[in-house]
């Protein structure tokens, strides 16, 4: 029962340190509270341990437990299974078009994670130069300008010509970045879809469902550190994409 005990005492630590690190370096947003969260309920496995509430629970109630347990690990392995499948996708040469999905625009510029997307972009361009690029994303309340035009102007300052980029500048959602840009694109005409590695499979998975024949997916990199807190929160919109 101590080495049970210990046990969960270690992963309450780990999920606390690394929510509390999470909010720390600035995420953007308020999901440092899902690993607080965690370790709160550790936290509470480990008392239970500790007092031995398993052993007086009913044998029925443990294999409830026992069964909802293994089907959220059945679930969370699964998806993230499906996400990392699709973290290292290359996409194909001679794409008529690539979708650069939007993310946070500061005054001082693309936040990490959307100059790891526009990085890739240029990349991709400058490797096939017929291929045009549509910048997809609204303007937020706390950002200064659409992202769209944020990532338009990181563009043309690395070097990509400005008539290769189009500007979609509504869109809230992923599945708005994938509706509102398939107004500039033809049917037949290719596209591949450029979002983190993270990101990628549920983004494929939006742009087939938002019509898109056979989107090629070109995976951007990410922040090591960032990585746990970006693949659990992917893991969580994957359930709510599935249910609703």
């Amino acid at each position: 029962m101590k080495i049970v005990t210990i046990f969960w005492i270690l992963l309450a630590v780990l999920c606390g340190g690394y929510g509390i690190l999470i909010r720390a370096i600035g995420s953007g947003t308020g999901f440092f509270l899902v690993w607080i969260a965690l370790a709160v309920i550790f936290v509470g496995c480990s008392a239970a341990a500790q007092a031995g509430l398993w052993g007086i629970m009913p044998q029925f109630l443990r294999r409830v437990t026992l069964v909802l347990l293994c089907l959220i690990l059945v679930l969370f392995t699964g998806i993230g299974g499906c996400i990392g499948s699709k973290m290292n996708t290359e996409g194909k040469p001679g794409l008529d078009y690539i979708i650069v999905l939007g993310a946070q625009v500061y005054e001082r510029g693309p936040s990490a994670v959307l100059r790891f997307r526009l990085d890739k972009a240029v990349e991709y361009l400058n490797e096939n130069p017929q291929t045009k690029c549509i910048v997809s994303g609204g303007k937020g309340s706390n950002e200064p300008c659409s992202e769209a035009e944020g990532m338009e102007k990181y563009l043309i300052r690395q070097g990509i010509p400005e008539e290769r980029i189009l500007k979609e500048e509504k869109s809230k959602t992923t599945a708005e970045n994938i509706q509102y840009s398939k107004k500039f694109i033809k049917s037949k005409e290719s596209v591949g879809i450029v979002t983190n590695n993270f990101h990628m499979f549920r983004a494929l998975q939006i742009a087939k469902r938002q019509g898109l024949e056979d989107p090629s997916g070109i995976a951007a990199e990410s922040t090591a550190l960032y990585l746990p807190n970006n693949v659990l929160r992917e893991i969580l919109a994957e359930i709510k994409y599935l249910i609703f």
